[in-house]
């Protein structure tokens, strides 16, 4: 299976410092802005307001000044100042009697002005001898102070003056203001970049695994000691998952049955490398995957597999039979729940080829077992029947019983073959490991059966030399007994059965050739299957189970070894059975 990310946090990722230095970076200059704009604006009103009283007290000064000069001159004094002024003064001057009529004014026709008497600050003047106002002047139509003086012949001088005067002052500082925020602006920029870098700087050299090994806040370190031990929870969750993925990892992939994790979309979480091989699935690097890449869909597209998958997401068990090439596999698909809910299913691939094969073999066997069991069993009852009825003349009666004692020799020996292949099947053959040579157990048996070869007219033979294996002698003796056998059957009459005992780069064998009717082509590969016979009429006339040479197969299957048929160059049948080499290593 392939192992997942692991998250391991050394520095404070460069995409996460960058934004924090922005921030910091725009927190500093909008403070710094509102800091001048306030200021700025702070100043001007102090500024205005400075004016203003400076307005208010010149106007003052400006109507004692007049005072001082109308009690020395009079009217002419007015006339002759405000000549002299009138390029400079940007004040108003006015001269109205005790009833309120305008006498002078210096910016207005004094004829054609309305009394003045209601004016607050004439009122003011003629009762106390000052006074001051602020309002909108009609004649200005501007915002408006005025100071009233009451003279010693009881008229009143007034001086006025906007309030633009002192606005134009205050206006008069914003470039000088707006220069000098400018330049704190960008000051202040400068500062705060390098201010910025410097409080960055301890956060980003911070070693989250050694946090008191560099320069450090205060105020932050309530911040890293919790960190520190997130940290050491996480690395320790951390390495308990590797140990468990590594655990899963050496299960999953030295399973040879296919291991499947899929989620609820279909898309393939996990999966080990058996399933890649027996599904034929080549999963792409990483860098090369697409979105749908994943999908169990991709990994096979049969009915049953499908069927299988979609059952497991829909909560249920299921299984199904899948045939690949030439493979049979069981699909076993079960759903992932947490919480009651489906959040995937987990696939096993299970190759039963092997299985279905002796299922075959096993229904084919109990087929053939019955079968040729009812053959004598039917002879047997048949000649029985007769006799029992006594259709059968004396002098058959001889005839009748040797017929029934073959049939019965014949299902005695086939009972006894098919017990010793239970008995290999179950493993219950003792195979105790002892040296045995070849030779001398192969000698033996071709001295049991010169007899047979001789009533046969088959010349039996033996060559070789000696050759020590690990077996079994009895074992051995049944199994080169068989062969020769066979070869005798299956001969003819000036036949020769050789038998030769020797060794091939360093493996051992028998081998036994005849000249018989050999094995056709089509024929080679499963003359070692149960109950099969080339020529059936000949392997029964020949008192033949169609065991014999299964068990010879089984029997060296057993020890490591393995049996051959071919046909001979001139004809005939040859059986060969090696086994491993003295190191243990396997026949070329």
């Amino acid at each position: 299976m392939k192992p997942s990310a692991v998250w391991d946090i050394k520095r404070i990722p460069v995409e996460r410092e960058s934004r924090m230095k922005k921030r910091i970076y725009r927190n500093m200059c909008l403070v710094t802005l509102v800091a001048i704009l306030f200021s700025a604006i702070l100043t001007s009103f102090l500024y205005y307001q400075n004016l203003e009283k400076q307005m208010r007290q010149e106007l003052v000064t400006e109507a004692k000044y007049l005072e001082a000069g109308m009690d020395l001159s009079g009217e002419h004094y007015l006339t002759n100042i405000t000549k002299i002024m009138n390029s400079s003064n940007r004040n108003r001057i006015t001269w109205v009697a005790a009833d309120g009529t305008v006498l002078f004014d210096n910016m207005a026709d004094a004829s054609t002005m309305e009394n003045h008497k209601d004016r607050p600050e004439i009122q003011m003047a003629l009762s106390s001898g000052s006074g001051r106002e602020s309002r909108m002047s009609s004649t200005l139509s501007e915002q408006t102070f005025y100071y009233a003086l009451r003279l010693e012949d009881g008229s009143v001088i007034r001086v006025a003056n906007t309030t633009r005067s002192a606005l134009a002052g205050s206006m008069a500082m914003l470039p000088a203001l707006g220069g000098a925020a400018v330049l704190i602006m960008v000051l202040s920029m400068i500062l705060a970049e390098r201010q910025t870098r410097e409080i960055v700087k301890p956060i980003n050299e911070l070693d989250l695994d050694h946090p008191d090994s560099g320069r450090l806040y205060d105020e932050l370190a309530p911040l890293v000691g919790k960190v520190e031990r997130q940290q050491r929870t996480i690395r320790q969750q951390m390495d308990t998952l590797k140990t468990k993925q590594r655990e899963f990892t050496a299960i999953t992939e030295n399973m040879s049955e296919g291991f499947l994790v899929v989620g609820k979309q279909g898309e393939v979480a996990s999966y080990n490398t058996s399933a890649l091989k027996i599904l034929d699935v080549e999963i792409p690097v990483p860098e090369e995957r697409t979105p749908g890449s994943l999908n169990i869909l991709n990994f096979n597209r049969s009915h049953e597999f499908r069927t299988a998958v979609d059952e497991a997401l829909a909560g249920h068990h299921h299984e199904e039979n899948l045939k690949i090439g030439t493979r049979m596999y069981q699909i076993i698909a079960n759903p992932v729940t947490e919480k009651q809910n489906v959040t995937g299913a987990v696939i096993v691939i299970l190759d039963i080829t092997e299985r279905e094969e002796r299922e075959d073999l096993r229904r084919e066997f109990s087929a053939n077992v019955s079968h040729e069991l009812k053959t004598p069993l039917t002879s047997i009852s048949g000649y029985a029947e007769i006799m029992k009825n006594g259709l059968v003349k004396p002098e058959d009666m001889k005839r009748f019983s040797e017929n029934i004692y073959q049939e019965a020799q014949r299902m005695i020996t086939l009972i006894g073959d098919i017990i010793k292949l239970s008995q290999l099947d179950e493993n219950r053959v003792e195979l105790e490991k002892q040296a045995v040579d070849l030779y001398p157990i192969a000698q033996s048996v071709v001295s049991r059966l010169k007899e047979r070869a001789s009533q046969a007219k088959v010349a039996l033979e033996i060559r070789g030399e000696g050759q020590i294996i690990e077996g079994t002698s009895q074992i051995l003796d049944e199994m080169i007994y068989n062969l020769c056998d066979n070869g005798i059957k299956y001969n003819k009459a000036g036949g020769h059965v050789n038998v030769t005992v020797g060794s091939r780069q360093g493996c051992p064998f028998v081998s036994v050739e005849d000249n018989g009717i050999g094995i056709p082509e089509e024929d080679q590969k499963r003359v070692f299957e149960r109950f099969y016979r080339v020529d059936k009429a000949r392997s029964r006339a020949a008192g033949g189970t169609g065991l014999g040479l299964s068990i010879v197969q089984d029997t060296v299957h057993k020890r490591g070894g393995t049996v051959t048929a071919t046909n001979a160059p001139g004809g005939g049948a040859v059986f060969t059975v090696r086994w491993p080499d003295a190191e243990g290593g396997r026949e070329p």
